[in-house]
């Protein structure tokens, strides 16, 4: 167990905040496979502050906990309303998104872009947290291009302001997710702070994540793109690096279980019709790799029905 200001934490493990990915129901499969903090996708401060329906919709939780709500914007009055607005909505924890790289964000000034404003991002920072009672955290990359180290600065302003942790995806903006991870950044950053460090980038097992947190120092790591699919690496993880034991890959039975899992938990939490569509490619994560793969995703794409995508999974267990 570890702390995050007064939140605490059952372990080590930390699923990362994907967009149109880390909805309700994807956070509440990282949670039941043990993953010990879960994240929301970014919100929009604007979103917020004008009640947009869909904005608010990716704050919606079912009571899962430990939760971080993360925030995007630029200015700073907004994202100061936008996360009060979120403490309102449940959060335990604000996070602050410094390190989006998408061009629609950074254009804004919003997201990585923050990093080439460090007033602003000193201002934001010190506000929220003077604004809300939750911990405050703060997500950054490594910097703008290749040779930027402004998160070494950065993560320096953030504990000097009041955030409570930071999590560092040491990869520039630049770089978007090609390339490699500079883990040498994440050690740095950690021996600069008090406050917890926790690690993210290129962390595809168990494995890697012990080695990043042997190698680094850091206080817990965050998985991203490896969890498409595959929430057994939150139990793998969490059993390794609290209790040193590794335990098997899933079957294509167990893969296949979790899959009609989230797709029910899916359709509980926005009914069968968007479920569907949206959980297109979630299920095209669950079956990669299976005999047939190719021909699955093309069937689960023109599904457009439950009982379609029953057929289909069910289909698999037959081979």
């Amino acid at each position: 167990m570890f702390k995050i200001g007064h939140v605490e934490i059952s372990n080590r493990v930390v699923a990362a905040p994907m967009a149109g990915v880390s909805d309700r129901a994807y956070r509440h499969m990282a949670q039941l496979f043990g993953c010990g903090l879960i994240f929301s996708e970014m919100i929009s401060d604007m979103g917020l502050i004008y009640g947009q329906a869909k904005t608010r919709q990716l704050a919606e939780h079912n009571g899962d906990r430990p939760l971080a709500l993360q925030i995007f914007g630029s200015q700073l009055e907004p994202m100061v309303k936008g996360a009060q607005i979120l403490e309102e909505l449940g959060a335990d924890l604000i996070d602050i998104n410094m390190g989006c790289p998408t061009p629609k964000i950074v254009k804004n000034g919003e997201g990585a872009a923050l990093m080439l404003n460090l007033p602003q991002a000193r201002e934001i920072i010190r506000e929220i947290v003077r604004a809300v009672q939750v911990p405050v955290t703060v997500k950054m990359r490594r910097g703008w291009n290749d040779e930027d180290k402004t998160c070494i600065e950065l993560a320096g302003i953030a504990e000097a302001e009041g955030a409570s942790a930071v999590t560092l995806h040491p990869r520039s903006r630049s770089q978007f997710f090609s390339g490699h991870s500079d883990w040498e950044m994440i050690k740095i950053v950690k021996k600069n702070l008090t406050i917890p460090v926790i690690g993210n980038g290129d962390v595809w097992s168990a494995d890697d994540a012990l080695k990043m947190m042997e190698e680094t120092g850091c206080d817990a790591v965050m998985i991203g793109r490896a969890a498409l699919g595959n929430p057994f690496i939150f139990r793998e993880t969490a059993e390794l690096l609290e209790h040193g034991h590794r335990i098997s890959p899933p079957t294509i039975e167990e893969r296949i279980a979790a899959a009609y899992q989230h797709l029910e938990l899916a359709c509980s939490y926005k009914g069968e019709t968007v479920a569907i569509r949206e959980m297109r490619k979630h299920l095209a994560w669950y079956t990669r790799g299976m005999r047939g793969a190719a021909r699955i995703r093309e069937e689960i794409n023109r599904a457009t029905n439950r009982a379609q995508i029953d057929s289909i999974l069910n289909h698999l267990l037959s081979y």
